[in-house]
């Protein structure tokens, strides 16, 4: 099941997110109508992730990837219960981009 969020939430919902990504497996997949499905990182440890609202930019670091989405315009959380299995961005274009866990997590309690 995939949570849409709301844009206010973004900045504070990935500063706790980023705190239990630390060191977890996680990969990059790409998908668009002109590209297809690419996978960008391949299961590399995770860094964390980060909304800058005053440029409107995503940006998942994981080791040696600096992965940035520029105007972001839907973000999803795919999650068991409370386990996170993944985390959507779409684009102003459309492309999804898509931040895979290899073991999901627990959500960060929202305080």
């Amino acid at each position: 099941m995939a949570d849409i969020l709301r844009k206010s939430e973004w900045h504070l919902i990935f500063e706790l997110v980023s705190r239990a990504l630390k060191g977890k497996q996680a990969e990059i997949e790409v998908a668009s109508l002109t590209l297809g499905s690419q996978i960008e990182a391949e299961w590399l440890p995770s860094l964390g992730i980060t909304y800058d609202p005053q440029n409107n930019l995503i940006e998942i670091l994981l080791s040696g990837v600096d992965h940035l989405i520029r105007n972001p315009e839907r973000v999803a959380i795919e999650s068991q219960g409370a386990l996170v299995s993944a985390i959507e961005v779409v684009d102003h274009d459309g492309t999804q981009q898509i931040l895979r866990l290899r073991d999901p997590m627990m959500l960060p309690v929202l305080h």
